[in-house]
């Protein structure tokens, strides 16, 4: 991974007095807000719910923006455990998302209470600015990232038609790496069931057709299949059930299955070839088969060269020193599939000085800590910043408010991944 240090100087080309004011604004506003912001990230910190169940962390997020005067929807979109806080009347709508969900067992070690946390400090810096900037603040609340794709719910249900831009933060180990070389996988989750014939696995095994046998003659040819995927294409199988008993042959086996790609086209050839190594199992050892997709797939993350600029600036403008740096995490996310549709930009903002990193125990720790205050201060002034850009640069406002309005009806509800789509 090659990376070379952003220099605040550089990147940071804002000359216009008023927009330096009015980041100034935005930046007292956050420190006057520090207090409640902190206080949010520390209460979802310490009650983690997973994927569909963040009731706690929803309520929340919706009592904050409510008592600041924002326009605010419980179970926005038909979405339970989703939030829609609305200020300002613009006709550039600027989405902040503001995740939530935890992991199962180990919390938020992901982090997403910062993410919550800095949205909701952005919305409320911009919230008094709306109207000299012309802008819309729309904060979404959005459940289930790390399963299940809330955002994708979200998109179906329209909470993304006429905005013009997205703005998220993620927290990150290790140095600041900004958002434009950032990189995000495709990703489809299938259960693939076999059905066989049960017997006797002494007594007359002839009679029998092993669905465990198809599970492992399936696994068998995925792991064939590895040696020619395209370069960052992986695939991840378990078996999830079996058999009960070693004298008894199983006639139901259960193999979970994912498949990811950073090449939509390559993603979708390569969940073909994964269900004919299903397929193939099945003929071989005379069972049926089935399969189904697991929740929503996620589309990889396409990133706003004009935005990404902004938020590494603005990032820079912190004290921070973001690198420049293509960084194939090989990770996804719902976010991949509001990019497809609409001008986005994901920073990674470091919980600074942290050993570990996200998704190991040992790192829910630090999503809590003095580090992880700074990180959230900090992506809620990137955040804002960014959006203040975006409304005060004539060039960019214009082109994210013509993309919006020449965007056909529903447009954005089609961003859904169909496997089998060409």
């Amino acid at each position: 991974m090659q990376t070379q240090t952003i220099d605040a100087e550089q990147v940071d080309r804002t000359t216009d007095p008023n927009i330096d004011d009015l980041k100034s604004r935005a930046g007292a506003g956050i420190a006057a807000a520090e207090g409640t912001i902190l206080d949010l990230s520390h209460r979802i910190h310490a009650h983690p719910e997973v994927a569909w169940e963040e009731h706690y962390a929803a309520a929340s997020v919706a009592d904050v923006l409510e008592a600041a005067g924002f326009r605010t929807t419980r179970g926005a979109y038909g979405v339970e455990t989703a939030v829609e806080a609305i200020a300002g009347s613009g006709d550039l709508v600027i989405a902040i998302c503001s995740e939530y969900d935890a992991l199962p067992g180990i919390g938020h070690a992901c982090g997403h209470n910062i993410i919550a946390s800095s949205g909701v400090g952005a919305a409320l810096a911009l919230a008094p600015l709306a109207d000299e900037l012309g802008i819309t603040v729309k904060l979404l609340g959005t459940p289930a990232e790390e399963t299940g794709g809330g955002k994708v719910e979200l998109l179906k249900a329209g909470a993304f038609e006429g905005v013009g831009a997205m703005l998220i933060m993620h927290p990150s180990s290790g140095p600041d790496l900004g958002s434009a070389g950032i990189s995000t996988t495709a990703i489809g989750r299938f259960e693939v069931v076999f059905t066989g014939v049960e017997g006797h696995a002494g007594g007359g095994p002839q009679h029998s057709r092993n669905a465990l046998s198809a599970a492992t003659v399936m696994l068998t040819a995925v792991g064939m299949l590895r040696q020619h995927l395209p370069t960052g294409a992986t695939v991840n199988a378990i078996v999830t059930e079996g058999g009960t008993v070693s004298n008894v042959v199983p006639a139901r086996a259960v193999v979970q299955v994912e498949a990811r790609a950073y090449d939509l086209a390559e993603w979708r050839d390569l969940v073909q070839r994964v269900l004919k190594c299903a397929e193939g199992a099945a003929i071989a050892t005379g069972c049926g088969w089935a399969h189904e997709l697991v929740g929503n797939p996620y589309a990889p993350y396409n990133p706003d060269t004009d935005l990404c600029a902004r938020s590494d600036a603005n990032l820079a403008r912190t004290g921070r020193q973001p690198m420049q740096v293509k960084f194939p995490g090989g990770g996804s996310s719902d976010l991949g599939n509001v990019s497809q549709v609409i001008p986005t930009t994901n920073v990674l903002v470091s919980v600074l000085d942290t050993p570990g990193m996200a998704h190991h125990p040992e790192w829910t720790e630090h999503t809590a800590g003095a580090q992880a205050d700074r990180t959230t201060l900090d992506a809620a002034k990137v955040l804002a910043w960014t959006a203040i850009d975006a409304a005060a640069d004539p060039e960019l406002r214009a082109r994210l408010v013509a993309e919006a309005e020449q965007r056909e009806p529903g447009a954005t509800r089609a961003a859904t991944l169909d496997p089998t789509a060409e």
